[in-house]
């Protein structure tokens, strides 16, 4: 006898699960659970299967039905329903894997990966969260660079240009490593150079006047906010490294005795381990810092829980503490004041200060010859440079501790 709605609602769940028949292979299976799941009960190659068609009542009896009905209609054609259902299900996962979505997360991941540093990745989630509406559900294949200009160009309306740019170069990123994994052809971003506006170059504010130099760093040594933070402003003028190097320096990368710190790769903007030479005058900082942070992970540690790296706007709000403004002083400004600085006393060789600045060498094959050289020089040169900060901060120098 054929199911009703009324007894499909009558079914109550018993000690084990029970089967209401309804016609041509249809029942409902009243689960002990009180779930009430609709199959469809056939044979196909001499072979008995089932096809599950949901759960009532979000499929109603009528539905139900319908999609035995259909089944029937690809037996009729020597088509296995589950195994064309199980085609379908694998067809809409690789159509949804090769939507922009699903590529910019595989190439997302593919990053984390391959070692690129968190605040590099989370950057790049960031700037395709900006683009995911627009982009993100359309075929990867089908995308026409008009409609990564109108993505493109909402942001660049607000006169965000330079996150339009970088926008734009992941976008280009992510159809790269989609034609490296055969998901497209090509790249349709490569068609918009010159499309945007260009953005304005904006230098780090630096103070670049040895006059000035003295002021500010007497300036940092009363500073009266936290003692690691006046710790790392003071560090931060000796050691020519990136804010971001430093206030994720970690203890286990210092080798105090030998007076070198080795940042390793993954933390380096170009990917490469990077050595410091210390001088003596940051090793007495260095020391004062062990004495607070000594037991935590990270020399310049956040405040709490203590397991965390200070945050990145620390040392800019220090300098703001100070009486610095961002258009006099940045933290980044002090690799500036160190590079026009060294250049300018004429005792040391460019490519000695481009690799204490932890520059790329543009061209290749000079700068794989030149990766470990000038390190002498460098230990010299860092040592003169702090002896030079304190002189202009009015700590006499002895002159056997000059270069």
């Amino acid at each position: 006898m054929p199911l009703s709605d009324t007894a499909i609602r009558s079914a109550k769940p018993g000690a084990k699960d029970t089967k209401l028949s309804d016609e041509r292979g249809l029942y409902l299976l009243v689960a002990k659970s009180g779930g009430k799941l609709w199959r469809f009960k056939y044979r196909f190659e001499g072979k008995e299967r089932k096809l599950s068609f949901g759960s009532y009542p979000d499929v109603p009896l009528k539905e139900a039905r319908r999609r035995r009905d259909e089944a029937r209609t690809q037996l009729a054609n020597g088509t296995d329903p589950s195994a064309l259902k199980k085609a379908e299900r694998a067809a809409k996962g690789e159509r949804a894997r090769n939507t922009f979505d699903g590529v910019a997360e595989e190439y997302l991941t593919h990053m984390e990966r391959d070692g690129r540093q968190a605040n590099t990745v989370c950057k790049a989630r960031w700037l395709y969260s900006l683009m995911k509406d627009g982009l993100g559900s359309r075929p990867i294949a089908d995308i026409t660079p008009v409609e990564i200009l109108a993505v493109l160009r909402v942001v660049e309306a607000k006169g965000n240009h330079e996150t339009a740019r970088r926008m734009r170069s992941l976008a280009s990123r992510i159809f790269r490593f989609g034609a490296a994994t055969s998901r497209v052809s090509a790249d349709p971003t490569s068609l918009l150079r010159g499309a945007l506006i260009a953005p304005k170059v904006k230098h780090h504010s630096a103070i670049v006047d040895v006059k000035e130099v003295g002021p500010l760093l007497r300036a940092i040594d009363g500073f009266t906010g936290q003692p690691l933070t006046k710790l790392a402003l003071q560090l931060t003028p000796h050691v020519f490294v990136r804010p971001g190097e430093l206030r994720r320096a970690e203890w286990q990368e210092f080798d105090l005795s030998a007076a070198v710190w080795t940042i390793p790769a993954d933390k380096m903007k170009m990917r490469r381990p990077h050595r410091v030479p210390l001088s003596r005058q940051s090793l007495v900082i260095l020391d004062a810092a062990f004495s607070i942070s000594a037991k935590q992970q990270f020399v310049f540690s956040s405040l709490y829980p203590g397991t965390r790296p200070m945050s990145e706007n620390t040392i800019n709000a220090a300098l703001r503490r100070l009486g610095y403004s961002g258009k006099e002083m940045t933290a980044h400004g002090f690799r500036s004041m160190a590079s026009t600085l060294l250049n300018e006393s004429g005792l040391w060789r460019e490519d000695a200060i481009e690799r204490a600045l932890a520059h790329q060498e543009t061209n290749a094959v000079r700068g794989a010859y030149h990766r470990g050289q000038h390190w002498d020089e460098r230990v010299d040169m860092a040592q003169w440079w702090s002896d030079f900060l304190d002189e202009q901060r009015g700590v006499p120098v002895s002159s056997s501790s000059r270069a």
